[in-house]
Protein backbone atom coordinates (compact mmCIF):
# COMPACT_ATOMS: atom_id res chain seq x y z
CA UNK A 1 0.00 0.00 0.00
CA UNK A 2 2.55 2.67 0.64
CA UNK A 3 4.93 1.44 -1.99
CA UNK A 4 2.02 2.20 -4.38
CA UNK A 5 1.36 5.53 -2.84
CA UNK A 6 4.95 6.07 -3.20
CA UNK A 7 5.18 4.80 -6.66
CA UNK A 8 2.43 6.61 -7.97
CA UNK A 9 3.46 10.56 -6.27
CA UNK A 10 7.08 9.80 -8.21
CA UNK A 11 5.22 8.93 -11.25
CA UNK A 12 3.11 12.46 -10.88
CA UNK A 13 6.29 14.71 -9.57
CA UNK A 14 8.94 13.12 -12.52
CA UNK A 15 6.70 11.52 -15.10
CA UNK A 16 5.90 12.66 -18.37
CA UNK A 17 3.06 15.53 -17.32
CA UNK A 18 2.90 16.37 -21.04
CA UNK A 19 4.38 15.68 -24.24
CA UNK A 20 6.08 18.29 -26.51
CA UNK A 21 5.44 16.46 -30.43
CA UNK A 22 8.79 16.36 -32.26
CA UNK A 23 9.42 16.39 -36.11
CA UNK A 24 9.41 13.41 -38.12
CA UNK A 25 7.71 11.46 -35.24
CA UNK A 26 7.81 10.97 -31.55
CA UNK A 27 7.99 13.36 -28.45
CA UNK A 28 9.58 14.48 -25.89
CA UNK A 29 8.10 14.39 -22.08
CA UNK A 30 8.47 17.36 -19.56
CA UNK A 31 7.75 16.29 -15.85
CA UNK A 32 5.44 18.45 -13.36
CA UNK A 33 8.78 19.41 -12.13
CA UNK A 34 10.30 21.08 -14.79
CA UNK A 35 6.78 22.96 -15.56
CA UNK A 36 7.36 24.85 -12.26
CA UNK A 37 11.41 25.39 -11.85
CA UNK A 38 11.69 26.55 -15.78
CA UNK A 39 9.36 29.48 -15.44
CA UNK A 40 10.32 30.34 -11.53
CA UNK A 41 13.86 30.53 -13.26
CA UNK A 42 13.14 32.74 -16.06
CA UNK A 43 10.50 34.93 -13.93
CA UNK A 44 13.89 35.62 -11.92
CA UNK A 45 15.92 36.06 -14.26
CA UNK A 46 13.82 38.91 -15.66
CA UNK A 47 13.11 40.44 -12.19
CA UNK A 48 16.90 40.50 -10.69
CA UNK A 49 18.14 41.69 -14.67
CA UNK A 50 19.91 38.54 -15.30
CA UNK A 51 21.76 39.15 -12.24
CA UNK A 52 24.13 36.29 -12.56
CA UNK A 53 25.76 38.01 -15.26
CA UNK A 54 25.37 41.75 -14.33
CA UNK A 55 26.90 41.18 -10.53
CA UNK A 56 28.99 38.30 -11.12
CA UNK A 57 32.24 40.03 -9.80
CA UNK A 58 29.82 40.98 -6.75
CA UNK A 59 29.46 37.41 -6.19
CA UNK A 60 33.35 37.14 -5.76
CA UNK A 61 33.82 39.51 -3.68
CA UNK A 62 30.91 38.61 -1.55
CA UNK A 63 33.23 35.50 -0.72
CA UNK A 64 35.36 37.61 1.21
CA UNK A 65 33.14 38.37 3.78
CA UNK A 66 34.33 38.18 7.39
CA UNK A 67 32.84 36.54 10.49
CA UNK A 68 32.66 38.04 14.02
CA UNK A 69 31.29 35.07 15.80
CA UNK A 70 33.54 31.76 15.89
CA UNK A 71 30.79 29.67 15.82
CA UNK A 72 29.06 31.08 12.77
CA UNK A 73 30.26 30.14 9.39
CA UNK A 74 31.36 32.53 6.63
CA UNK A 75 29.83 33.14 2.96
CA UNK A 76 32.76 30.65 2.08
CA UNK A 77 32.40 28.33 4.47
CA UNK A 78 28.61 27.58 3.49
CA UNK A 79 29.21 28.12 -0.37
CA UNK A 80 31.59 24.79 0.60
CA UNK A 81 28.76 22.88 2.00
CA UNK A 82 25.93 23.82 -0.74
CA UNK A 83 29.09 22.83 -3.32
CA UNK A 84 29.28 19.68 -1.38
CA UNK A 85 25.49 19.01 -1.70
CA UNK A 86 25.42 20.36 -5.50
CA UNK A 87 28.53 18.62 -6.68
CA UNK A 88 27.55 14.74 -6.88
CA UNK A 89 26.32 12.25 -9.28
CA UNK A 90 24.19 14.89 -11.35
CA UNK A 91 27.21 16.35 -12.31
CA UNK A 92 28.98 12.69 -13.18
CA UNK A 93 26.61 10.53 -14.25
CA UNK A 94 23.57 13.37 -14.99
CA UNK A 95 25.77 14.95 -17.61
CA UNK A 96 26.50 11.69 -19.26
CA UNK A 97 22.49 10.41 -19.40
CA UNK A 98 21.95 14.61 -20.80
CA UNK A 99 24.41 14.02 -23.37
CA UNK A 100 23.81 10.66 -24.18
CA UNK A 101 19.83 11.48 -25.01
CA UNK A 102 20.18 15.07 -26.69
CA UNK A 103 23.79 15.22 -28.00
CA UNK A 104 26.61 17.71 -27.60
CA UNK A 105 23.80 20.28 -27.59
CA UNK A 106 22.69 19.51 -24.25
CA UNK A 107 25.53 21.16 -22.93
CA UNK A 108 24.72 24.59 -24.20
CA UNK A 109 21.11 24.26 -22.67
CA UNK A 110 23.12 23.29 -19.13
CA UNK A 111 24.16 26.60 -19.29
CA UNK A 112 21.51 28.22 -19.69
CA UNK A 113 19.91 26.61 -16.93
CA UNK A 114 22.77 27.40 -15.00
CA UNK A 115 21.72 31.23 -15.11
CA UNK A 116 18.35 31.09 -14.72
CA UNK A 117 18.75 28.62 -11.94
CA UNK A 118 21.78 31.51 -10.00
CA UNK A 119 18.47 33.74 -9.99
CA UNK A 120 16.67 31.51 -8.05
CA UNK A 121 19.39 30.38 -5.73
CA UNK A 122 19.71 34.36 -5.14
CA UNK A 123 16.15 34.91 -4.01
CA UNK A 124 15.75 31.83 -2.19
CA UNK A 125 19.00 32.21 0.09
CA UNK A 126 18.73 35.68 0.74
CA UNK A 127 15.38 34.44 2.02
CA UNK A 128 17.09 32.60 4.39
CA UNK A 129 18.94 35.19 5.37
CA UNK A 130 16.56 37.75 6.29
CA UNK A 131 14.77 34.70 8.23
CA UNK A 132 17.51 33.12 9.61
CA UNK A 133 17.82 32.08 14.04
CA UNK A 134 20.48 31.58 16.19
CA UNK A 135 21.24 27.83 16.66
CA UNK A 136 21.42 27.14 20.63
CA UNK A 137 23.18 23.82 19.70
CA UNK A 138 25.42 24.28 17.17
CA UNK A 139 26.14 28.08 17.70
CA UNK A 140 25.69 30.36 14.56
CA UNK A 141 22.81 30.40 12.78
CA UNK A 142 20.36 28.06 11.29
CA UNK A 143 17.09 28.19 8.84
CA UNK A 144 15.85 27.56 5.14
CA UNK A 145 12.46 27.39 3.82
CA UNK A 146 10.79 25.91 6.67
CA UNK A 147 11.72 28.99 8.38
CA UNK A 148 10.76 31.33 6.12
CA UNK A 149 7.25 29.90 5.03
CA UNK A 150 6.65 29.82 8.77
CA UNK A 151 7.66 33.81 9.41
CA UNK A 152 5.45 34.22 5.90
CA UNK A 153 2.35 32.63 7.33
CA UNK A 154 2.62 34.04 10.91
CA UNK A 155 2.63 37.25 8.96
CA UNK A 156 -0.51 36.96 6.56
CA UNK A 157 -2.44 35.66 10.02
CA UNK A 158 -0.99 37.94 12.25
CA UNK A 159 -0.35 35.28 15.12
CA UNK A 160 2.47 33.57 16.74
CA UNK A 161 2.12 29.85 15.82
CA UNK A 162 4.30 26.99 16.87
CA UNK A 163 4.35 25.14 13.37
CA UNK A 164 2.90 26.23 10.24
CA UNK A 165 1.44 22.68 8.24
CA UNK A 166 3.27 24.00 4.77
CA UNK A 167 6.73 24.60 6.88
CA UNK A 168 6.35 21.02 8.86
CA UNK A 169 4.95 19.47 5.56
CA UNK A 170 8.97 21.06 3.34
CA UNK A 171 10.88 19.98 6.40
CA UNK A 172 9.83 16.40 6.54
CA UNK A 173 9.92 16.26 2.91
CA UNK A 174 13.83 17.36 3.32
CA UNK A 175 14.25 14.51 5.86
CA UNK A 176 12.73 12.40 3.65
CA UNK A 177 14.44 13.06 0.17
CA UNK A 178 17.60 12.70 2.01
CA UNK A 179 17.30 9.88 3.44
CA UNK A 180 17.21 8.68 0.03
CA UNK A 181 19.68 10.36 -0.96
CA UNK A 182 22.29 8.29 1.26
CA UNK A 183 20.96 5.20 -0.23
CA UNK A 184 22.22 6.20 -3.76
CA UNK A 185 25.18 7.29 -2.68
CA UNK A 186 26.44 4.55 -0.69
CA UNK A 187 25.47 2.27 -3.76
CA UNK A 188 27.10 4.41 -6.44
CA UNK A 189 29.96 4.20 -4.56
CA UNK A 190 30.43 0.69 -3.55
CA UNK A 191 29.67 -0.18 -7.29
CA UNK A 192 32.56 1.56 -9.04
CA UNK A 193 35.03 0.73 -6.25
CA UNK A 194 33.72 -3.18 -6.71
CA UNK A 195 34.06 -2.23 -10.92
CA UNK A 196 37.63 -0.25 -10.32
CA UNK A 197 39.15 -2.04 -7.50
CA UNK A 198 37.09 -5.45 -7.36
CA UNK A 199 36.05 -4.58 -3.98
CA UNK A 200 33.11 -6.31 -2.23
CA UNK A 201 30.32 -3.76 -1.86
CA UNK A 202 29.60 -4.92 1.43
CA UNK A 203 33.50 -3.58 2.56
CA UNK A 204 33.03 -0.57 0.51
CA UNK A 205 29.69 0.14 2.55
CA UNK A 206 31.45 -0.69 6.03
CA UNK A 207 34.70 1.43 5.70
CA UNK A 208 32.31 4.59 4.13
CA UNK A 209 29.64 4.16 7.27
CA UNK A 210 32.51 4.39 9.88
CA UNK A 211 33.79 6.88 8.34
CA UNK A 212 30.65 8.88 8.72
CA UNK A 213 29.61 8.48 11.74
CA UNK A 214 33.23 9.29 12.69
CA UNK A 215 32.81 12.68 11.50
CA UNK A 216 28.77 13.66 11.72
CA UNK A 217 28.43 12.05 15.10
CA UNK A 218 30.85 15.05 16.35
CA UNK A 219 29.30 17.78 17.08
CA UNK A 220 30.57 20.85 14.60
CA UNK A 221 33.08 17.87 12.52
CA UNK A 222 31.46 18.28 9.62
CA UNK A 223 31.99 21.72 8.19
CA UNK A 224 35.67 21.15 9.21
CA UNK A 225 36.05 18.03 6.94
CA UNK A 226 34.13 19.90 4.12
CA UNK A 227 36.52 22.43 3.99
CA UNK A 228 39.36 20.26 3.14
CA UNK A 229 37.48 17.71 0.92
CA UNK A 230 35.43 20.20 -1.19
CA UNK A 231 38.38 22.40 -2.51
CA UNK A 232 40.46 19.14 -3.24
CA UNK A 233 38.09 17.43 -5.32
CA UNK A 234 37.03 20.55 -7.28
CA UNK A 235 40.71 21.90 -8.04
CA UNK A 236 41.38 18.08 -9.19
CA UNK A 237 38.85 17.70 -11.12
CA UNK A 238 38.84 21.02 -12.86
CA UNK A 239 42.55 20.31 -13.37
CA UNK A 240 42.47 17.23 -14.96
CA UNK A 241 40.31 18.58 -17.28
CA UNK A 242 42.29 21.81 -17.84
CA UNK A 243 45.34 19.53 -18.69
CA UNK A 244 43.03 17.22 -20.87
CA UNK A 245 42.03 20.50 -23.12
CA UNK A 246 45.25 22.02 -23.16
CA UNK A 247 46.50 18.49 -24.61
CA UNK A 248 43.66 18.76 -27.53
CA UNK A 249 43.54 22.35 -28.72
CA UNK A 250 43.30 21.10 -32.34
CA UNK A 251 40.00 19.08 -31.08
CA UNK A 252 38.29 22.24 -29.24
CA UNK A 253 36.99 24.23 -32.22
CA UNK A 254 35.28 21.01 -33.31
CA UNK A 255 33.51 20.40 -30.12
CA UNK A 256 32.09 24.05 -29.59
CA UNK A 257 31.20 23.57 -33.42
CA UNK A 258 29.06 20.86 -32.44
CA UNK A 259 27.64 21.74 -28.88
CA UNK A 260 26.26 25.08 -30.78
CA UNK A 261 25.07 23.58 -33.80
CA UNK A 262 23.27 20.50 -31.85
CA UNK A 263 21.94 22.68 -29.64
CA UNK A 264 19.97 24.65 -32.26
CA UNK A 265 18.79 22.08 -34.23
CA UNK A 266 14.76 21.59 -33.00
CA UNK A 267 15.31 18.35 -32.39
CA UNK A 268 18.65 18.77 -30.17
CA UNK A 269 17.32 21.45 -28.75
CA UNK A 270 13.99 19.58 -27.51
CA UNK A 271 16.06 16.71 -26.15
CA UNK A 272 19.06 18.57 -25.37
CA UNK A 273 17.33 21.52 -23.80
CA UNK A 274 14.74 19.36 -21.05
CA UNK A 275 17.39 16.32 -21.41
CA UNK A 276 19.57 17.92 -18.33
CA UNK A 277 16.69 17.99 -16.07
CA UNK A 278 14.20 14.78 -17.21
CA UNK A 279 17.04 12.05 -17.58
CA UNK A 280 17.51 9.91 -14.53
CA UNK A 281 21.10 11.00 -13.53
CA UNK A 282 20.76 14.86 -13.59
CA UNK A 283 17.01 13.77 -11.42
CA UNK A 284 19.41 12.26 -9.01
CA UNK A 285 20.83 15.91 -8.24
CA UNK A 286 17.55 17.90 -8.94
CA UNK A 287 19.31 19.25 -11.99
CA UNK A 288 22.36 19.27 -10.62
CA UNK A 289 22.68 22.58 -8.98
CA UNK A 290 19.22 21.87 -6.85
CA UNK A 291 18.16 25.62 -7.32
CA UNK A 292 14.41 25.95 -6.30
CA UNK A 293 14.36 22.64 -4.33
CA UNK A 294 14.60 24.39 -1.09
CA UNK A 295 18.11 22.73 0.01
CA UNK A 296 21.26 25.40 -0.32
CA UNK A 297 18.98 27.67 1.75
CA UNK A 298 19.67 26.02 4.79
CA UNK A 299 23.33 26.39 4.06
CA UNK A 300 23.10 29.84 3.27
CA UNK A 301 21.30 31.09 5.98
CA UNK A 302 24.09 29.87 8.42
CA UNK A 303 26.37 32.29 6.90
CA UNK A 304 27.17 35.37 9.05
CA UNK A 305 27.62 38.07 6.49
CA UNK A 306 26.96 42.21 6.69
CA UNK A 307 23.69 41.99 3.98
CA UNK A 308 21.42 39.29 3.63
CA UNK A 309 22.17 40.16 -0.48
CA UNK A 310 25.78 38.62 0.07
CA UNK A 311 24.54 35.52 1.13
CA UNK A 312 22.47 35.33 -2.18
CA UNK A 313 25.33 36.32 -4.24
CA UNK A 314 27.47 33.39 -3.06
CA UNK A 315 24.94 30.55 -3.52
CA UNK A 316 23.82 31.82 -6.92
CA UNK A 317 28.29 31.55 -7.88
CA UNK A 318 27.43 28.12 -6.38
CA UNK A 319 25.32 27.15 -8.99
CA UNK A 320 27.94 29.10 -11.52
CA UNK A 321 30.74 26.42 -9.93
CA UNK A 322 28.24 23.63 -10.06
CA UNK A 323 26.60 23.47 -13.28
CA UNK A 324 29.44 26.38 -16.13
CA UNK A 325 32.71 24.67 -14.25
CA UNK A 326 32.21 21.12 -13.00
CA UNK A 327 29.77 19.68 -15.44
CA UNK A 328 31.40 21.36 -18.36
CA UNK A 329 34.41 19.72 -17.07
CA UNK A 330 32.63 16.23 -17.25
CA UNK A 331 30.78 17.46 -20.97
CA UNK A 332 34.54 18.08 -21.91
CA UNK A 333 36.08 14.71 -21.30
CA UNK A 334 33.43 13.23 -23.00
CA UNK A 335 33.02 15.12 -25.94
CA UNK A 336 37.42 15.06 -26.49
CA UNK A 337 36.98 11.48 -26.50
CA UNK A 338 36.15 9.30 -30.32
CA UNK A 339 32.34 8.43 -30.30
CA UNK A 340 32.74 5.63 -31.59
CA UNK A 341 34.43 4.33 -28.57
CA UNK A 342 31.84 5.42 -26.10
CA UNK A 343 28.97 3.58 -28.48
CA UNK A 344 26.89 1.64 -26.71
CA UNK A 345 27.67 2.33 -23.17
CA UNK A 346 25.81 4.84 -20.54
CA UNK A 347 26.35 6.03 -17.14
CA UNK A 348 29.17 5.23 -15.14
CA UNK A 349 30.24 2.99 -18.15
CA UNK A 350 30.30 5.37 -20.59
CA UNK A 351 32.20 7.90 -18.74
CA UNK A 352 34.94 5.34 -17.19
CA UNK A 353 35.45 4.57 -20.94
CA UNK A 354 36.00 8.48 -21.55
CA UNK A 355 38.58 8.35 -18.91
CA UNK A 356 40.05 4.57 -19.65
CA UNK A 357 40.83 6.40 -23.59
CA UNK A 358 42.20 9.40 -22.30
CA UNK A 359 44.42 7.77 -19.49
CA UNK A 360 44.33 4.67 -19.57
CA UNK A 361 43.02 2.28 -16.23
CA UNK A 362 44.67 5.16 -14.27
CA UNK A 363 41.59 7.31 -15.63
CA UNK A 364 38.72 4.49 -14.25
CA UNK A 365 40.42 4.83 -10.92
CA UNK A 366 40.49 8.53 -11.13
CA UNK A 367 36.85 8.65 -11.81
CA UNK A 368 36.23 6.08 -8.85
CA UNK A 369 38.06 8.37 -6.66
CA UNK A 370 36.30 11.42 -7.49
CA UNK A 371 32.65 9.64 -7.56
CA UNK A 372 33.77 8.79 -3.57
CA UNK A 373 34.38 12.43 -3.04
CA UNK A 374 31.76 13.48 -4.51
CA UNK A 375 29.16 11.41 -3.31
CA UNK A 376 30.95 11.43 0.80
CA UNK A 377 30.76 15.58 0.52
CA UNK A 378 27.33 15.16 -0.53
CA UNK A 379 26.28 12.78 2.21
CA UNK A 380 27.75 15.34 5.12
CA UNK A 381 26.27 18.64 3.36
CA UNK A 382 22.54 16.90 3.09
CA UNK A 383 23.01 16.30 7.43
CA UNK A 384 24.40 19.37 7.74
CA UNK A 385 20.84 20.77 6.14
CA UNK A 386 18.69 18.32 8.23
CA UNK A 387 19.67 20.01 11.18
CA UNK A 388 17.24 22.99 10.65
CA UNK A 389 14.65 20.78 9.41
CA UNK A 390 15.24 18.50 12.90
CA UNK A 391 15.14 21.50 14.93
CA UNK A 392 12.18 23.08 13.15
CA UNK A 393 10.16 19.79 13.65
CA UNK A 394 11.41 18.54 17.20
CA UNK A 395 12.97 21.42 18.90
CA UNK A 396 16.31 21.87 20.07
CA UNK A 397 17.93 18.81 21.57
CA UNK A 398 20.46 16.58 20.91
CA UNK A 399 18.14 13.65 20.69
CA UNK A 400 16.45 14.34 17.86
CA UNK A 401 19.57 15.47 16.13
CA UNK A 402 21.69 11.92 16.80
CA UNK A 403 18.35 10.30 15.97
CA UNK A 404 18.21 11.69 12.31
CA UNK A 405 22.19 11.01 11.88
CA UNK A 406 21.92 7.46 12.73
CA UNK A 407 19.12 6.64 10.75
CA UNK A 408 21.10 8.16 7.77
CA UNK A 409 24.07 6.11 8.49
CA UNK A 410 21.23 2.85 8.79
CA UNK A 411 20.18 4.03 5.35
CA UNK A 412 23.68 4.71 3.90
CA UNK A 413 24.81 0.80 4.60
CA UNK A 414 21.80 -0.21 3.54
CA UNK A 415 21.79 1.14 -0.10
CA UNK A 416 25.53 0.01 -0.22
CA UNK A 417 24.67 -3.45 0.08
CA UNK A 418 21.49 -3.78 -1.81
CA UNK A 419 19.93 -3.56 -5.38
CA UNK A 420 17.43 -0.70 -6.25
CA UNK A 421 14.65 0.08 -4.16
CA UNK A 422 11.77 1.97 -3.66
CA UNK A 423 13.62 3.95 -0.87
CA UNK A 424 15.34 5.41 -4.23
CA UNK A 425 12.24 6.67 -5.59
CA UNK A 426 11.27 7.82 -1.83
CA UNK A 427 14.37 10.15 -2.39
CA UNK A 428 13.15 12.06 -5.60
CA UNK A 429 9.37 12.38 -4.21
CA UNK A 430 11.06 13.98 -1.42
CA UNK A 431 12.74 16.38 -3.27
CA UNK A 432 10.24 16.86 -5.56
CA UNK A 433 7.76 17.91 -2.78
CA UNK A 434 10.58 20.26 -1.39
CA UNK A 435 10.50 22.25 -4.52
CA UNK A 436 6.80 22.61 -5.03
CA UNK A 437 6.60 23.76 -1.28
CA UNK A 438 9.81 26.19 -1.98
CA UNK A 439 8.53 27.38 -5.44
CA UNK A 440 5.20 28.69 -4.77
CA UNK A 441 6.56 30.62 -1.38
CA UNK A 442 9.45 32.03 -3.54
CA UNK A 443 6.54 33.73 -5.96
CA UNK A 444 4.90 35.27 -2.50
CA UNK A 445 7.98 36.16 -0.92
CA UNK A 446 10.31 37.17 -3.34
CA UNK A 447 9.69 40.34 -3.59
CA UNK A 448 11.65 40.76 -0.18
CA UNK A 449 14.78 39.44 -1.78
CA UNK A 450 14.34 42.08 -4.86
CA UNK A 451 14.10 44.45 -2.39
CA UNK A 452 17.78 43.94 0.00
CA UNK A 453 18.99 43.53 -4.01
CA UNK A 454 17.97 46.81 -5.26
CA UNK A 455 19.08 48.81 -1.69
CA UNK A 456 21.94 46.49 -1.47
CA UNK A 457 23.05 48.18 -5.13
CA UNK A 458 22.22 51.71 -4.04
CA UNK A 459 24.85 50.66 -0.95
CA UNK A 460 27.37 49.25 -3.40
CA UNK A 461 26.91 52.68 -5.52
Amino acid sequence: MIITIIETIYRFLWGDFLQIPLPGGGSVGISLLIILLIPVGIYFTIRTRVLPVRLFSEMVKALLEKKKEESSLSTFQTLIVSTATRVGMGNLVGVVAAISAGGAGAVFWMWITAVIGSSTAFIEATLAQLYKEKDPLYGGYRGGPAYYIHHYIEDRQGTKKKHVLIAVLFAISGLICWCGISQVISNSVASSFENAFSIPPLYTTIVLVILAAFIVLRKNATVKVLDVIVPIMAVFYFAITVFLIMTHIPSLPGVFSRIFKEAFGFRQAAAGGFGAVIMNGVKRGLFSNEAGSGSAPCAAAAAECERPGKAGLVQALGVFIDTIVICSCTAMIMLLAPEKMLAGKEGMELLQAAMRYHFGEAGVIFIAVTLFLFSFSTFLGILFYARSNVAYLFGDNWFSQTAYKVLALVMLFIGGIATYTFVWDLGDVGIGLMTIFNIGILYLMGGQALAEMRDMEKNMK
